[in-house]
């Protein structure tokens, strides 16, 4: 007999049953897709990606960088008070056991806090990973994407580390090959002097810079109504206003600054800052790198931990994509979790819209989706074992190779599948009639000849073929 615990089991499963039904029926009416903000990539989208981020790494490899990785996710605390307005868009997580936490915003933040729970006070450290922000979506504007961080913290000599991140900013696009940029550089802290100098109480200094930020994207005058907003007087706006459009040629528009007619003259936090930009400049002219930026009194970049240079790449090709690459000096941000001052400067590549570019880019060469360097294509279904034996004489060696058998009336189709939509370098072509003289063909498919190859000597004839047309390219 069924006890009253078994029919209950049952009836539950049926009441369940029909209820995940309706479910499964209703879940099959809708559109399946990815959530706001977020895409799939395809094998060709991945192949171009994997490339990009093997240039990224080598340059970063090249200034002595080393590779971190930190949790996806940290404490709110963590992040909170540390993007100015943009901490709105931080996407906060539900409470896990008596922890608030949210998904990282930038790299940055998670660097400090990892030298903090170190107690490192040096370290020149690269990071590639996805970071997520609550954001609209916009073509090159995802609200999960991968950021390329490399940051210099630690004591050095005034301007030193500076340059350098400066350097590897210009370095990094003119290896990407994506087109032309503009780099716009500046200091908050001769902000910080111009703000003081126009009347604006420090207590509003982060915020108004938040404003002043939003002039790549706006008019002056809806900049000066949102600061006017911000409790600013109109003549407080209006001095801003003659100051910020100041730009040119770093060297040309240093020496205006620091002329004794300057309104910058007799502030202090401005006349540090020109102090710092005049050495950071002649570093910049030695390591060939100056001529890419534009000293640009409007740039202010809204992030409140910025305390010295900052600057910001935009691409001025034929895509409309806007900053690609930013950066800057944060001094104290370290010391907010340990109380430790550890200086430090950093720069960040915005790599999606990087990928953004080269996908709309109509002279982008194609780009390999694999790494095999040679298909063994059996003609016939009997040969899987010499097919399998060759392919894996061809793996011993490291050499990429895919391998299958096909009917006879299949091969032209698979050579131009692995011509065309592959790109794969070399097939070998395996027959019966071939092997029974102890041959087979190895085609070339780039230009197209074929030849008759020894069967037994074949590996380390590819091996040498494939080194040989490296060695050329």
């Amino acid at each position: 007999m069924a006890s009253n615990r078994d029919r209950e089991s049952k009836a539950s499963s049926k009441g369940g049953s029909a209820h995940n039904g309706n479910d499964e029926s209703k879940a099959s009416s809708r559109a399946v897709k990815v959530p706001k903000g977020t895409r799939d990539y395809d094998p060709l989208q991945m192949a171009i990606r994997e490339k990009v981020f093997g240039i990224v790494t080598g340059v970063f490899k090249r200034h002595g960088g080393v590779a971190i990785d930190t949790p996806v996710f940290e404490l709110k605390e963590t992040l909170t008070g540390k993007y100015g307005e943009d901490s709105k868009l931080i996407y906060d997580l539900a409470d896990q056991g008596g922890e608030l936490s949210s998904l990282r915003y930038d790299l940055t933040v998670p660097f400090a806090r990892y030298l903090a729970t170190k107690k490192l006070t040096s370290m020149r450290r690269y990071h590639i990973a996805k970071v997520y922000r609550r954001d609209n979506p916009a073509r090159g504007r995802f609200r999960e994407f991968y950021q390329c961080d490399f940051d210099i913290a630690g004591q050095y000599e005034l301007m030193v580390p500076d340059f350098e991140i400066l350097k590897i900013a210009t370095e990094l696009l003119d290896k990407l090959n994506i087109g032309s940029y503009e780099v716009k550089l500046n200091h908050r802290r001769l902000l910080d002097g111009m703000l003081e100098i126009c009347g604006v109480p420090a207590e509003k200094f982060r915020t108004i810079c938040s404003s002043i930020d939003k002039l790549d994207k706006l008019p002056w005058e809806d900049v000066k109504k949102e600061v006017q907003d911000k409790g600013l007087s109109e003549e407080a706006a209006d001095k801003i206003g003659t100051l910020v459009v100041k730009r040119g040629k770093p060297l040309e528009l240093l020496e205006e600054l620091m002329r004794d007619d300057s309104p910058f003259r007799g502030n202090a936090a401005s006349e540090q800052a020109l102090s710092e930009m005049k050495q950071l400049f002649s570093y910049m002219e030695v390591g060939k790198c100056l001529d890419r930026y534009v000293f640009d009194l409007s740039l202010a970049r809204g992030l409140d931990y910025y305390t010295g240079v900052i600057f910001e790449a935009v691409f001025t090709g034929t895509v409309k994509m806007g900053s690609i690459a930013a950066g800057g000096r944060y001094d104290d941000l370290v010391g907010m979790f340990s109380g430790l001052q550890v200086p430090a400067v950093g720069m960040s590549l915005g790599i999606e819209r990087v990928f953004a570019i080269m996908e709309e880019q109509s002279s982008q060469v194609a780009v390999r989706k694999t790494q095999t360097d040679v298909l063994v294509l059996g003609i016939g279904k009997s040969l899987w074992n010499v097919v399998i034996a060759i392919a894996n004489e061809l793996w011993e060696l490291e050499i990429g190779t895919e391998f299958k058998c096909v009917a006879p009336g299949k091969i032209k189709k698979n050579l131009s599948d692995a011509s065309d939509k592959d790109c794969i370098p070399w097939v070998v072509l395996v027959g019966q009639d071939e092997l029974d003289q102890g041959v087979v063909k190895l085609r070339n498919m780039s230009e197209k000849i074929e030849e008759e190859i020894s069967r037994d000597g074949l590996a380390a004839i590819i091996q040498t073929r494939i080194a040989s047309a490296a060695c050329a390219t």
